[in-house]
């Protein structure tokens, strides 16, 4: 994403005084061009903190140790921020270079230099960032008293946002809930950096620079706590010291998951279901994962998130239509993700949902025998099914095909089933008539 400089008469066509001092960098290329004209056109020679309603948005801000204002720029929304020239150009240059790096963080728009008032005083120099749709800083999150477990969940994503930063070699020097957006999308939570004005992007980080970020973490996020008690902005049975020792727990389980051996031989394809399983205990969806063929075997790339109650069902309803309980579709969807990965890696997720449905759902279903059939809901076969794959393949050390566990499945497991389970479990209209003999259709030999 190469840079331009910028002169104001260059961009409107005429004089600009007192702003033609004007010095503006900014990207050639970006997601979402914004106009230049539009840019150069702010009213740069009013100080940040005076700038006219009408160009401002009204949008919630977190606390800055600088002056930081929301402006209207063609359609979209850009914050705005006063610092020095160093310091704006160093964040914005961080900030591009963790956008190519696949980093969530605000995207880097221009740095405004040469500012002056109309009596020709210098004013600070400014960086401009796009704002991040749909997001809230901490304390507009905080302030709806979220539930304790929501909370646990903002912090989750602030330590897998940690994690990513610390796994590209960047040391941000100033982790917190103030220098983080939050956003949900479609039950998903993620963290977002908004200020890198600290940060350094190293090759790689030492056990010292992590260990030392979370120590800041820690302090700066029990200390905002504090204040948005003292505020009375969230609930009192909230534990700021406990809460904040929260992102240094997750952050080294998820570290150790993530950076752990993962290699493994064509034959084990199970470690790659244990390995999920364990990210899934410590609260973490895989979003997506992908398998790297080595010299050695094959190597596992894993992409977490965190994930909203509920999600699941909703995925799996909206792809297959399947309308099933929370834990059977999260292991449901595991496995259309590893048959889409495995034999149709470029197909969209709704068509490969589609093809698992017809090549493994629907055989399995027909597969249970018609004296077997009013155990269990046929998702609930499929789920128990697929745990005693993976039971299987974790004692015997290799991949199970699906075929062999069904035939294990079904003769050692699903006859100990009592029909009364499926009517407890799930008690739909069809399962009920199991209670009554006299209702219940008689199949071929029954």
């Amino acid at each position: 994403m190469p840079t331009q400089r910028l002169a104001p008469t260059d961009a409107l066509g005429g004089d600009m005084s007192p702003r033609s001092g004007l010095d503006i960098t900014t990207a050639v290329v970006s997601s979402t061009p914004l106009g230049t004209a539009e840019l150069v056109a702010l009213p740069w020679d009013v100080p940040l903190e005076d700038w006219p309603e009408h160009t401002l948005a009204a949008l919630p801000r977190g606390l800055s140790r600088h002056v930081v204002r929301f402006a209207h720029l063609a359609d979209s929304v850009v914050a705005v921020k006063e610092t020095t020239e160093t310091n704006a150009r160093r964040e914005y240059q961080l900030l591009r270079r963790l956008e190519r790096r696949d980093i969530r963080c605000v995207e880097p728009v221009a740095v405004v230099a040469g500012r002056t008032d109309p009596d020709g005083e210098p004013l600070p120099t400014v960086l401009v960032t796009r704002h991040l749709r749909f997001s809230l800083p901490y304390r507009a999150v905080f302030s709806r008293r979220l539930h304790r477990d929501t909370l646990t969940r903002l912090i989750d994503a602030l330590a897998l946002l940690l994690v990513e930063l610390h796994l590209v070699g960047f040391y941000w020097g100033d982790v917190s809930l103030s220098n983080t957006l939050f956003r949900r999308d479609a039950g998903a939570f993620a963290a977002y950096l908004v200020d890198a004005e600290t940060g350094e992007l190293h090759p790689s980080l030492s056990r010292g620079q992590r260990e030392h970020d979370l120590d800041i973490a820690r302090v700066n996020i029990a200390g905002e706590l504090m204040d948005l008690m003292s505020g009375g902005l969230v609930d009192p049975d909230v534990d700021p010291v406990a809460t904040s020792q929260l992102i240094i727990d997750t952050y080294r389980r998820l570290w150790e998951e993530l950076t752990g051996d993962m290699s493994f031989r064509p034959g084990e394809r199970w470690r790659v279901e244990e390995r999920i399983r364990r990210l899934n205990a410590l609260g973490f969806d895989v979003e997506e994962y992908s398998i790297r063929t080595t010299e050695d075997g094959s190597e596992l790339v894993l992409q977490p998130k965190v994930v909203d109650p509920g999600h699941h069902h909703r995925r799996l309803l909206g792809l297959t239509g399947l309308d099933v309980q929370e834990n059977q579709a999260r292991r449901l969807l595991r496995d259309i993700d590893e048959y889409r990965t495995v034999n149709h890696p470029d197909m969209d997720e709704h068509e490969a949902a589609n093809r698992w449905v017809v090549d493994v759902f629907d055989p399995v279903a027909r597969s249970i025998p018609p004296e077997l059939s009013g155990k269990l809901e046929p998702a609930e076969v499929m789920h128990q099914l697929l745990e005693h794959r993976w039971y299987l393949s974790e004692n015997q050390s290799r991949s199970v095909p699906l075929t062999e566990a069904l035939q294990s499945y079904l003769e050692t497991v699903l006859p100990q089933r009592r029909d009364e389970d499926a009517v407890i479990l799930h008690p739909t209209t069809t399962m009920l008539r199991a209670v009554d003999p006299e209702s219940t259709p008689r199949g071929p030999g029954q």
